[in-house]
């Protein structure tokens, strides 16, 4: 039996691409790219919930394995990649956090909130008031047909 798992290892060692897919410098990036995926995922979220420590701490991680792939023999493009999507994703995320919290765009979205709500509240006064005519247009009619 380990005669059999010997010579299947070392047949899929043989090919070049088979070799590079069953080594650590592919699977640890593919495992890896739930990060980027996340941070992507996550700028579709409301910025009020973005860590700005977390998101600076993220920051520097990517950026130092980055240079960490790099400089690994041989170099490890796919970890580069998906260090770099991070990176981008999380530089994206530091900018909205800053935007939302520094720049002020917390007091625009409060008060596009506060406007949306106002014109909700006279929409729903003018129904009101197309139902009332409606309903009394309603009973005219009616009683009309009735006589």
């Amino acid at each position: 039996m380990a005669a059999a798992v010997s010579a299947l290892n070392a047949k899929l060692r043989s090919h070049p691409v088979l070799n590079y897919v069953t080594s650590t410098h592919f699977w640890g990036p593919v495992s890896n790219f739930g990060i980027p995926i996340a941070a992507i995922m996550d700028t579709q979220k409301d910025p009020e919930i973005i860590s700005g420590k977390m998101t600076a701490a993220l920051v520097v991680y990517s950026a130092t394995f980055m240079r960490y792939s790099m400089a690994v023999t041989p170099q490890n493009y796919l970890l580069f990649l998906c260090h770099f999507l991070n990176e981008s994703a999380q530089l994206t995320q530091g900018y909205r956090y800053l935007q939302y919290w520094n720049w002020g765009g917390r007091e625009k979205q409060l008060e596009a909130k506060q406007k949306l709500e106002e014109a909700g509240e006279k929409i729903e006064v003018g129904a009101s008031k197309i139902t009332d005519k409606a309903s009394a247009a309603f009973k005219d009619a009616k009683a009309k047909v009735g006589k």
